[in-house]
C-alpha cells in the first residue's frame, strides 16, 4: 500500500491552504474547524469519497464541541482528518478506529500551529513594526498577509507530505497486520467512546434544561426508527417543523401574556439558565 506522489501534494497544499487561512477568506476559518472538507478533498483525491465521508463523519463527532480561545485548538481537526483518513482508506479500518488515529496526530498538529505564531513574532518584530513606524502600508500589506501565509505553507506542507507519503502506509500496515487483534478492538472502543465526548460537550454547552426534552425525542425516535432506514434530510425536516411548532406555540403565549397585562420579563430570564 503506498500513496502515490500527486497525491500526498494535493492533501498537503490544502491543508497548506486551510491552515494559512489564505482560502476563501474568512471561511478558511470554518474548514479548519471542521474535517468534514477536508474528508472529502481526500475521499476525491483516492477516488473514494462515500467511504472517506463515512470515516470523516465519525471523526466529526469529537469535535463537535471543541472551542477555539484566540484561534488556538487544542486539536486541529482538518490535520487529523487529512492523515487519519488516508491511514483509514489504506488499512480498510472501521470509522472508530480511524477515530484513535485522528486524536493524537491532531495534537500534533496544534503544536505546529503554536509553532507558527511563534515563527509569527519574529517576523512581526523585524518586519511589521519597522514598517509600521514609516507608514509603508504597501510593505505592511506584505509583512502582516503574505509573509504568514508564507511561514505557514513552509511548516505545514512539507509535514503533511512527509506525514502523508511515509507515515500513512506505516501506520496502515501496521492496522491490517493487527487487525482482529485485541490493540484493534481496543482502538475500537476507544474510538467510540471520543466520539460520544464529543456530542456531551456539545450538549452541555448549547442545552438547556428546558430543552432536554427535545434532545431525547431526537433520539429515541432515530432508535425506534432505526430500522426504517430514514435519512437525515427527514429528520432534518421533522426537526424543523417541530422547532417550528415550538416556537410558533411560545410565541402565541407570550402574546396571550402581554395582552392580559401579565410580565413575562422574569420568565424570560429563566429560560436563559
Amino acid at each position: 500500500m503506498q500513496i502515490t506522489i500527486v497525491q500526498a501534494v494535493v492533501i498537503s497544499i490544502w491543508i497548506g491552504l486551510v491552515m494559512s487561512r489564505s482560502f476563501l477568506g474568512g471561511a478558511t476559518t470554518t474548514l479548519r474547524f471542521t474535517p468534514m472538507m477536508t474528508g472529502l478533498i481526500v475521499g476525491l483525491v483516492f477516488g473514494r469519497v462515500a467511504e472517506a465521508m463515512i470515516i470523516t463523519a465519525a471523526i466529526q463527532l469529537i469535535y463537535m464541541g471543541v472551542f477555539s480561545p484566540g484561534g488556538q485548538m487544542p486539536s486541529e481537526p482538518a490535520i487529523a482528518a487529512a492523515i487519519a483518513v488516508p491511514v483509514a482508506l489504506l488499512g480498510d479500518m472501521k470509522p472508530e478506529a480511524a477515530i484513535a488515529v485522528a486524536v493524537p496526530v491532531g495534537l500534533l498538529g496544534s503544536y505546529l500551529y503554536q509553532f507558527r505564531f511563534f515563527v509569527n513574532t519574529f517576523v512581526m518584530q523585524k518586519f511589521t513594526d519597522k514598517y509600521a513606524k514609516s507608514a509603508n502600508d504597501k510593505m505592511l500589506t506584505i509583512s502582516i498577509i503574505f509573509i504568514p501565509i508564507l511561514v505557514a505553507f513552509l511548516i505545514f506542507v512539507p509535514f503533511m507530505f512527509v506525514s502523508l507519503y511515509y507515515g500513512a502506509p506505516v501506520i496502515a500496515d501496521i492496522v491490517q497486520s493487527t487487525s482482529g487483534s485485541i490493540l484493534f478492538h481496543i482502538l475500537e472502543v476507544i474510538g467510540g467512546g471520543l466520539a460520544s465526548i464529543g456530542i456531551a460537550v456539545t450538549i452541555y454547552v448549547i442545552g438547556k434544561k428546558n430543552y432536554i426534552a427535545f434532545f431525547l425525542l431526537a433520539y429515541f425516535v432515530a432508535v425506534v426508527l432505526k430500522s426504517l432506514n430514514i435519512t437525515m434530510i427527514t429528520y432534518a425536516i421533522i426537526g424543523t417543523i417541530i422547532a417550528f411548532i415550538f416556537v410558533l406555540s411560545k410565541t402565541e403565549a407570550v402574546s396571550m401574556f402581554s395582552a392580559s397585562g401579565i410580565n413575562t420579563a422574569d420568565n424570560e430570564e429563566e429560560d436563559d439558565y
